[in-house]
């Protein structure tokens, strides 16, 4: 804090003084005394992991084909919670993104589990039903998430990923 130069040193510790004196003593306060100005230098104050979710979010907000929104929500909260984004490290989000994407296509059952928890979530959003996929039968007329149709749009969103555009 500059001060006007004809203040002496003795006159700035007494309006500090004065200025404390009405002041609650916080936690918050007594860490910002000790590190000072440079406690964050440098660093940020979102963690690797926030901002990994956070770039996940933009990609699939940009790329994903979702008119209803509900695979979005799942896929982003699978992806960003997900050991496969933890392993290939938070630096790396997009290369996450499409390594989760590619195991989840590639097990029946992860894929039926994604779909059903994509029904899911729609019935929350549009407060309705969810429309689930039964086994042995055909999908409903205007389910708008089959197995089918999410394959569809993980591959699309691959395709982004890794340049492959199928437009």
């Amino acid at each position: 804090m500059e001060h006007p130069p004809e203040w002496t040193q003795e006159e700035m510790q007494e309006l500090e003084n004065k200025i404390r004196e009405h002041r609650k003593f916080s936690l918050a306060e007594a860490i910002g005394r000790l590190g000072g100005g440079d406690l964050m230098k440098g660093a940020s104050p979102v963690t690797a992991k926030r901002r990994a979710e956070l770039v996940i979010e933009d990609y699939l907000e940009k790329h994903l084909r979702d008119a209803e929104g509900a695979l979005e929500v799942v896929l982003l909260r699978r992806a960003a919670t997900s050991q496969t984004l933890m392993e290939v490290g938070y630096d790396q989000p997009l290369v996450g993104l499409g390594k989760y994407c590619r195991e989840v296509m590639l097990s029946e059952s992860r894929l039926r589990d994604l779909v059903r928890d994509v029904d899911a979530q729609w019935g929350r959003i549009y407060l309705e039903r969810p429309k689930f996929d039964v086994p042995g039968r055909p999908p409903a007329d205007d389910d708008p998430y089959t197995l089918e149709s999410v394959t569809k749009q993980l591959e699309q969103l691959l395709g982004t990923l890794t340049g492959d555009k199928d437009d």
